[in-house]
């Protein structure tokens, strides 16, 4: 299973302005004040909103790197079954193993396992029982 492709917990860009509320505000109003000259000036702005992207893509890489680690700890079915999450947003019993050719009863165990720890959540009961990314 190396598609490349890891799931990474959400990380919010708001969340990283709202640590940052003067430095958004001191360029929001440095942009504002210019609006309506006949040339604008966004740099105040734009390098704020530049520097807040980059400081988000910093956050994801260590959280990807994060990721990658815990997902070599896991066996090969649970890797296979969180990209089938991934990639399918939800995914059923009946589907893992079809996709898998994996015993029923081993799904089950590895799907325990992933919903203990988080991984995915368990949606319904049942034969109509289905799971999507923790």
């Amino acid at each position: 299973m190396n598609s490349g492709y890891v799931y990474v917990p959400y990380s919010s860009l708001e969340a990283d302005i709202e640590q940052n509320k003067q430095g958004y505000y001191l360029s929001l109003r440095k942009t504002q004040t210019s609006l309506n000259d006949n040339a604008p000036d966004w740099q105040p702005w734009v390098l704020f909103f530049l520097k807040a992207l980059q400081l988000q893509k910093e956050r994801l890489a260590v959280k990807m790197d994060r990721e990658h680690l815990l997902l070599a700890q896991i066996p090969e079915l649970s890797q296979k079954i969180i990209e089938l999450a991934q990639t399918r947003g939800r995914i059923t019993i009946g589907e893992i193993q079809t996709l898998t050719n994996a015993n029923r009863n081993t799904i089950k165990k590895h799907l325990e396992n992933l919903v203990a720890s988080k991984r995915l959540m368990k949606n319904g009961t049942g034969k109509g029982s289905w799971y999507v990314l923790g």
